[in-house]
């Protein structure tokens, strides 16, 4: 029942039919006021057939006319409900004439249509409805929406801590802190507890579900990346590429960080010489561009998204809070990089803080 109730199209059929069901039981009903013979019920069957069959081109009409602006919207509306309204009515008369009164014919053919604005306030109201339910049905659609960008951040940053704070990258990092303070390297190694304290505290109290400036999410891949970079020295090469003003873009907290902890996993610890991670970040046109490159050995890829199973870390993940977050309107792609490596692209719309916003 309740995948019933989420189906749009049949809860159109189901409150279409009861709204013309409902209007044939109130027109019968004051037909017994007026004390009409049993074939007026005739009438109201048919009368309420030709509007519940009349109407349904409306809704895939309005379907169209709902991404108009308002008075064109409006305008198109009002015009087809009077359109659809002068049809019915015709077609009401032409039974009443035909069924009740045994075929006999009005002395003036206005007498067909003299109901019109009757049956042109049926009609607005039918819009009336569609439109309200319409804009219901969008407001819930918004809210399970946004409750499930929540889940999915939610899921998103455990998934996150439970790759982060796991055993192996904690005993790296420690272990290269103990080495250093063996070699005498003291201040080294106090500058990586202090790295290493910052990205903690930024992975444990950085709220996933709110969209952070682009300069955040960079700063801490660069806490990641140096301690990193402890581990591989000179086998890790970092790049950071950020076009003018990108830094202030809004993206969604923690989207980097899988990308990132894949590229280093699949294409810096898995080659003898280590690698290279280059992070671009570009503007084109109303979207952000985001990239993580690597020349790693790559991988099969299919479709824009890796063919094995043991793809690395997040990228389903980071493919669901995105879709969560931004419907269809964003794109996640895996390509060659050339000569060799993997680039990971993100598409997402182009957001700015509200003050940037200001002084635009």
């Amino acid at each position: 029942m309740y995948k019933f109730l989420e189906d749009r199209t049949r809860q159109f059929w189901l409150l279409h039919t009861l709204g013309w069901l409902g209007f044939a039981i109130v027109t019968y009903l004051n037909s017994l006021i007026q004390e009409t013979r049993d074939a007026y019920l005739i009438v109201v069957a048919l009368d309420s057939y030709i509007g519940w069959l009349i109407t349904i081109p409306l809704r895939y009409t309005y379907q169209r006319v709902g991404q108009w602006t308002p008075w064109k919207m409006i305008i198109t509306v009002l015009v087809l409900a009077f359109t659809v309204a002068a049809i019915w009515t015709a077609v009401r008369n032409f039974n009443y004439w035909e069924i009740y009164r045994h075929g006999a014919r009005p002395d003036h053919w206005l007498k067909y249509v003299r109901e019109t604005p009757f049956a042109f306030y049926v009609m607005l109201s039918w819009s009336g409805l569609y439109f309200g339910i319409k804009y219901y049905q969008t407001l819930q659609l918004e809210k399970q929406k946004s409750l499930t960008a929540t889940n999915k951040a939610h899921e998103a940053q455990l998934k996150m801590l439970r790759y982060q704070l796991n055993p192996h990258f904690l005993f790296n990092t420690l272990n290269a802190i103990s080495t250093l303070v063996l070699i005498n390297e003291a201040d080294t190694a106090n500058k990586m507890v202090t790295r290493l304290s910052d990205f903690l505290r930024y992975s444990l109290y950085k709220d996933p579900i709110n969209k952070v400036p682009l300069e955040q999410e960079v700063y801490a891949a660069r806490l990641y990346l140096e301690i990193e970079k402890v581990r591989f020295s000179e086998r890790l090469s970092v790049e950071f590429e950020l076009e003018p003003d990108t830094e202030s873009a809004l993206v969604p907290s923690l989207i980097l960080q899988p990308l990132i902890e894949n590229a280093v996993k699949y294409a810096v610890a898995s080659q003898i010489n280590g690698g290279k991670i280059a992070i671009t970040a570009k503007k084109f046109g109303h979207d952000l561009l985001l990239e993580v490159a690597d020349n790693g050995p790559g991988m099969t890829i299919t479709n824009g998204l890796p063919k094995s199973s043991d793809s690395g870390v997040g990228l389903v993940n980071t493919k669901e809070r995105l879709s969560a977050l931004y419907d269809n309107n964003f794109a996640l792609v895996l390509t060659h990089n050339q000569p060799q490596g993997l680039k990971v692209n993100i598409r997402i719309p182009l957001e700015l803080e509200k003050t940037e916003q200001a002084h635009a």
